[in-house]
């Protein structure tokens, strides 16, 4: 994998990639989990491409964060394979984590630590050679504009500034595929900006971006591959233009594939904003 421009962290020693030809950064398989009697993913075939910034959207409650949570081995499915890289997660999953980075939803940090001391911690984590570690923390920090509170604890961060250290500790090895799950939610525009910048900068280095949202806007803002997931199941999945295709934007054309319904004529709510 080449050296990622954007941010300047050296590749992690690796296997070379074979010409010509790339697998999919993501193969999934027959992905099941149920939750009770609650089905949440329902037998998921899905291949996510490598070197794209892909988008899986959902409404809430579609299977997202499950499916994700699968997919990085935080969760183990009931049935079905997941390959990141072409490395199977659940039977090689040291290999596979050394390759991924993972920014989860509900964030958990190590709060009484300071933003350097979290990213060196996590260095450490990883085996990194301590200059090396020195040299990328410097610069992620300088990047995500977290300078001036790196020696700030973590518990006193607000939440746009605790997504940015999340990144940064995500981002600290040099991932081949980094997995977001609603990076955005809840962070302010100057925050988000930040984050927007590194994460392009990522991609156009040959990385991979997969990254989860309920936000259309966002996504086609983001996103040249998307795949669309409702009620467990993959409703439509390629190049972002192809999903949209004759709709006005990605955001009635999914409407329009997960099936959803308005009000038009506003029944038994023509009580409210009445004069009182």
């Amino acid at each position: 994998m080449a050296e990622n421009r954007g941010t300047g962290i050296p590749p992690i020693p690796g296997e070379p990639e074979p010409e010509g030809e790339r697998p999919p950064a993501v193969r999934v398989r027959g992905l099941w989990k149920t939750f009770g009697e609650q089905v949440a993913v329902s037998g998921i075939d899905l291949d996510l491409p490598t070197g794209r910034f892909v988008g899986l959207v959902g409404p809430n409650g579609a299977g997202k964060t499950t499916t994700l949570s699968m997919v990085t081995g935080l969760l183990r499915p009931d049935s079905g394979t997941v390959e990141v890289v072409g490395r199977d997660v659940w039977r090689d999953p040291v290999d596979v984590k050394a390759r991924i980075g993972v920014l989860p939803e509900g964030l958990r940090l190590f709060e009484r630590l300071s933003g350097r001391e979290l990213l060196t911690y996590m260095g450490r984590m990883r085996d990194l050679d301590p200059d090396e570690l020195e040299s990328r923390t410097e610069q992620l920090l300088d990047v995500l504009d977290l300078s001036g509170a790196q020696h700030k604890l973590v518990v006193d961060y607000s939440t746009g500034m605790r997504k940015k250290i999340g990144l940064a500790a995500a981002l600290l090895h040099n991932p081949e595929v980094l997995f977001l799950d609603e990076p955005f939610e809840g962070v302010d525009p100057v925050s988000a900006q930040a984050i927007r910048g590194v994460l392009e900068r990522y991609t156009d280095s040959g990385a991979t971006v997969v990254f989860s949202s309920h936000v259309m806007e966002l996504v086609e803002s983001l996103c040249d591959w998307v795949a669309v997931l409702a009620a467990g199941r993959i409703r439509a999945h390629g190049p972002t233009a192809e999903v949209r295709g004759e709709a006005e934007s990605l955001h009635h054309a999914f409407l329009e594939l997960v099936g959803a319904r308005g009000n038009p004529d506003g029944a038994r709510l023509d009580w409210l904003g009445g004069a009182r």
